[in-house]
């Protein structure tokens, strides 16, 4: 049995014994997050936060990239957030190369150009969570009244460290 079928039997148990109903679409807290793909971020559990009360946005690094940013703005303007966090993580595989290396591995593997692909891989953590930060808080078109929160989830205790406001 393959993975996804294992996952599709799973979402039939949650279909009858866990799922709350039909929500309203805006996030009932007001707030999105913008997180690390890792797994072992669940993100909904490491803020407390149940089904309808956030937007979540992931990707490798919890970079705000256009499209991050994209979401963000939606998320804002037409579904009424009012706050956004940022949350990197300890032991983050964005750390462990450069994109330089795994444009060129690319290349070798499939035979195609891959640098303009961007990566974001990044050589440090607390700078990385600082520059997301950034990134939201002077496009033009977030408001600046929007508090922009940067935090570092540790792996190896499950803790949230405040780096950048």
């Amino acid at each position: 049995m393959s993975e996804t079928q294992k996952l599709l039997i799973a979402n039939e148990g949650y279909s009858r014994t866990q799922f709350p109903g039909k929500l309203p679409i805006p996030p009932s807290r007001h707030v999105a997050v913008l997180a690390c793909m890792d797994a072992r971020l669940v993100v909904s559990q490491l803020l407390g936060l149940k089904a309808g009360e956030a937007h979540v946005i992931r990707n490798a690094g919890g970079i705000a990239t256009d499209d991050a940013i994209r979401s963000l703005i939606i998320s804002n303007e037409l579904l009424g957030t009012k706050e956004f966090l940022v949350i990197n993580h300890t032991d983050c595989g964005m750390l462990t190369f450069r994109d330089e290396d795994l444009q060129k591995k690319l290349g070798t593997k499939y035979g195609r150009d891959a640098s303009s692909i961007r990566f974001y891989s990044f050589p440090d953590l607390e700078e990385n969570v600082k520059q997301q930060v950034q990134r939201i808080k002077n496009h033009e078109l977030i408001p600046k009244n929007i508090p922009v929160t940067g935090l570092i989830y540790e792996v190896e205790t499950g803790k949230l460290r405040k780096v950048a406001s």
